[in-house]
């Protein structure tokens, strides 16, 4: 055990095993998460001033997703069930790779606009950060303060956070060839 290991393990018992890492991936996926699901219920019921499913869908043919009733129904519920999970800390990198996955397409979507946007509409800022914020969850795991915590399906580390950014590069790909091919 080195130093800091041990000095680690000394200030988690010191502190009832509260670690500022747990609470930090906490919060991350609370927030990340929570927006994720919100965005995803936006699509699909209209909650929260969203556009509800006809519009979605509608708004998906107009980008070149068609059919827009299958890819705008893709990607609520992608963001909702990714974003749900994420909150939980439940199957994190499966929830991480479909966050990401559905950014790789909203980034794709955004990316005429440019990082910031524009007069041509919103850039792809948003769906960056949040697929940054997915590709980090996939490599930490959830945290201590999560579903996954303990349980024998906990996964992390760089195997997990590597499987599971091919998975979603894998599947946002697919989809973009779908979406040009369709």
């Amino acid at each position: 055990m080195t130093a800091h290991t041990t000095a680690s393990t000394d200030l988690d018992q010191r502190t009832g095993g509260i670690a500022a890492a747990d609470i930090g991936l906490l919060v991350l996926r609370i927030f990340f998460g929570g927006l994720l699901f919100v965005h995803g219920t936006q699509k699909l019921f209209g909650w929260f001033d969203g556009m509800g499913w006809d519009a979605t869908t509608s708004g998906f043919d107009q980008m070149g997703y068609n059919p827009g009733k299958f890819f705008g129904t893709l990607a609520g519920l992608s963001e909702m069930v990714g974003g749900g999970l994420l909150v939980l800390g439940l199957l994190t990198p499966l929830a991480a790779a479909i966050a990401l996955g559905t950014m790789i397409n909203a980034i794709n979507a955004t990316w005429h606009s440019g990082l910031f946007g524009g007069a041509e509409g919103p850039g792809y800022e948003m769906g960056l950060l949040f697929a940054v914020a997915a590709a980090a969850l996939a490599f930490t795991g959830p945290g201590r303060y999560s579903l996954d915590y303990g349980r024998p399906w906990q996964r992390q580390g760089v195997v997990w956070g590597t499987g599971a950014v091919v998975l979603a590069v894998v599947a946002g790909v697919v989809t973009l060839i779908l979406k040009w091919a369709l």
